[in-house]
């Protein structure tokens, strides 16, 4: 079958937009026109309800209206219309941010829906009929188990398992790589097309394998709204934490009413209302949603999707990280990186041979070996274009050329080619092949030997490169507390010296596919959360046991449904990134619950001198900001409170600067940095607040 012309494609955007300020690309101005009408919507009390913390100020902006139509509606207050008014503008102001921060981190899953749907417009098949025939009919009428046939320049309709043909495919709706694709039956990972990628060369004959509604592209449209996504149990624990807390406030602050009656002192409703928003952690509690969101945000921008935010945060508590070697510790494609001669053979013969060799080998490592031998001196020879090439084959293990002055050179698997020697031409084999064999093998190499005319000439050495940074990686992950094991099909000794390379905790060389799931279950037996890649369908169950499961866009989709993040890149060292969004989010969401907790308890010294200092002058010494009067002191506290959460909003959503350090030494420098600094900015803030409104009042 002749392989699919390249068709070229112009470039086009990809679906996941970069990570940008609210001003930038990321949030440009029709995202914040929607933000804004989102957030007004987000007023109704019933979506209000699910944050008891917001929930807490909407009810007390409500108190606050009612009071400044009636100032006396709850008795005799000597607070004016105006006071009220403003409370109320400030409470409805605080709530609406705390809207507004939430729409916008979910305005980009909606706008990547609004785009995925787009893609998913009605489509037409050609279906084939039991005679043969093919008759056209819509995307939504076929069921799983049809065959159709796209050609090219077609989009194909269905998610499906390709059963014959190949061609190019463009992905680029999914994956935005504008680059395509090859798709060909009987590949294990190369036969699985989406619906709504384009055919752009050839034809393919496809079994449908998904129905309606139920296809890649339908579950990533539901995947990306992050509206209806489900809390974490982080998230949850967090929200019960902040409720509680609010709970207790309110009883306080309505504890306070007969205090303040019983020494005479005059505190409006108004007062005990901003008392109550002041103590409860609103900056938290108004960009609690938003975290979690920008969280699953983050991993679409890295071109993974997350089929929850669990799976996200739980990347974030991973403690061992189960990597394959090849394509995510190695780059892959094994590599010439010296060649060995026999003894009595000369480096330049072998050099020559091995450049001859690899003529008609357009693998990876035949291209290497050629390049190689290029550089180290090889040279092109008369009458090679006009050289018989000889394929490799599973049977024989070999391939080479045959030239046209009577040279037959092969190289291929040492017993191959020693075999290959002793049978057509009666030579023995070099006593000193064994020894370089074995050299190359210890080093965690592949030894292919090289033969001319029924000599061995030496060996070339295949070694699989690491990927650049890899070590520096790995020491960064042990540096969090993470272990890493490398499972590999490799020989114990390969595995080994690749694993050492790497800076790896552990090997496991020669495992099977089902080796990999009884090594997640162990692992899991000890208390530790288990994150792994994998794209074939035998990874499938691992992909499935695993806590954190990345699949390969480009893998089966038996693969895909057991995982629980799918890489639109197909790059498998993109788990290293997972841990890394997955650890920003709980650290963002850490840092800005210490800075709310710390910023109450400076609004404290705010708000509860101007309440009692009438009726208890000591408490004057409490005004340390020296505000200027009891009224100036409430507002200045709730705007503060008000004003601090829009300016939160662009860290909430690009995420606190994750650095790979241990968790101790992350928790002190935010302890440091967000819990002084949330103490230390509202005594600014009121301050300057306080001067501003000194000169209004």
């Amino acid at each position: 079958m002749n392989r699919p012309t390249a068709h070229p494609l112009s470039p086009q955007a990809p679906l996941v937009p970069p990570a940008s300020h609210l001003v930038a690309a990321g949030y440009g101005s029709p995202l914040l026109k929607q933000a804004l009408v989102d957030s007004l919507i987000k007023f109704d009390p019933r979506q209000q309800v699910r944050n008891p913390v917001m929930f807490v100020v909407w009810l007390g902006a409500l108190v606050t209206a009612a009071l400044t139509v009636s100032p006396t509606l709850f008795g005799p207050s000597h607070a004016s219309h105006l006071y009220n008014g403003v409370v109320t503008a400030i409470l409805v102001i605080t709530v609406w941010f705390a809207n507004f921060a939430e729409a916008l981190a979910e305005g980009r899953g909606k706008a990547k829906a609004a785009s995925l749907r787009h893609t998913s417009t009605e489509l037409h098949a050609r279906r084939i009929v039991a005679d043969g025939r093919e008759e056209t009919v819509s995307a939504s009428a076929l069921n799983k188990g049809d065959l159709v046939r796209v050609e090219r320049d077609e989009l194909i309709p269905m998610d499906g398992e390709v059963i014959d043909g190949i061609a190019y495919v463009d992905e680029s709706v999914i994956t935005g790589e504008s680059a395509p694709v090859i798709k060909e039956a009987g590949s294990d990972v190369a036969s699985s097309v989406t619906g709504g990628t384009k055919v752009i060369s050839d034809s393919l004959l496809i079994r449908v394998t998904a129905s309606p509604g139920d296809s890649f592209l339908d579950r990533m449209i539901r995947l990306v709204e992050s509206a209806q996504r489900q809390k974490t149990p982080n998230e949850i624990a967090l929200t019960v934490l902040l409720s509680v807390l609010t709970l207790i406030f309110v009883i306080v602050a309505a504890a306070m009413a007969p205090v303040a009656s019983y020494l005479k002192a005059q505190i409006n409703v108004a007062d005990l209302v901003a008392l109550i928003v002041a103590l409860i952690p609103t900056t938290i509690g108004a960009l609690l949603s938003a975290i979690g969101i920008a969280g699953i945000d983050r991993t679409m921008r890295f071109n993974m999707l997350a089929t929850s935010g669990k799976a996200v945060e739980a990347a974030g508590d991973v403690h061992t990280l189960i990597l394959d070697k090849t394509g995510t510790i190695t780059v892959g494609n094994r590599m010439a990186t010296a060649l060995l001669p026999v003894a009595g053979c000369s480096a330049a013969r072998l050099t020559q041979a091995a450049y001859l060799a690899s003529l008609f080998d357009n693998t990876p490592e035949g291209r290497s070996t050629a390049t190689y031998a290029l550089n180290e001196g090889a040279r092109p020879v008369v009458g090679q274009d006009k050289a018989v090439g000889t394929e490799f084959s599973a049977e024989t293990r070999m391939s080479g050329s045959d030239l046209p002055d009577g040279r037959v050179i092969r190289k291929g698997a040492v017993d191959s080619v020693s075999r290959y020697v002793t049978e057509h031409y009666s030579r023995p084999v070099p006593p000193d092949l064994t020894a370089l064999t074995e050299q190359v093998a210890r080093q965690g190499a592949t030894p292919l030997a090289v033969a001319e005319n029924g000599d061995i000439l030496g060996v070339i050495m295949l070694s699989d490169v690491l990927k650049t940074g890899i070590r520096d990686r790995m020491e960064q992950l042990r540096t969090m507390g993470i272990r890493t094991v490398m499972v590999t099909g490799d020989n114990p000794v390969t595995a080994t010296v690749i694993a050492a390379e790497a800076g790896l905790d552990e090997v496991v060389a020669e495992a099977r596919p089902e080796e990999k799931l009884t090594l997640i279950r162990r692992e899991q037996a000890q208390g530790r959360l288990v994150a792994m890649t994998g794209d074939g369908t035998n990874d499938a169950p691992a992909l499935a046991q695993a806590d954190v499961g990345l699949a390969m866009y480009t893998g089966t989709m038996p693969a895909k449904e057991a995982a629980n993040l799918i890489d639109l890149d197909s790059d498998p060292t993109k788990l290293l990134d997972l841990v890394a969004i997955g650890k920003q989010m709980l650290i963002t969401r850490g840092a800005l619950t210490t800075f709310s907790i710390a910023n109450d308890v400076a609004k404290y010294f705010a708000i509860l001198p101007a309440l009692f200092i009438t009726a208890l002058p000591g408490l004057n010494a409490l005004n340390v900001m020296g505000l200027a009067t009891p009224q100036s002191a409430i507002l200045s506290a709730l705007i503060f409170n008000a004003l601090i959460i829009p300016l939160l909003i662009p860290l909430a959503l690009r995420g606190v600067r994750f650095q790979p350090k241990s968790a101790e030494v992350m928790f002190y420098r935010n302890l440091m940095l967000y819990g002084v600094g949330g103490l230390i900015a509202p005594f600014i803030g009121i301050k300057l607040i306080d001067l501003g409104l000194a000169l209004v009042m």
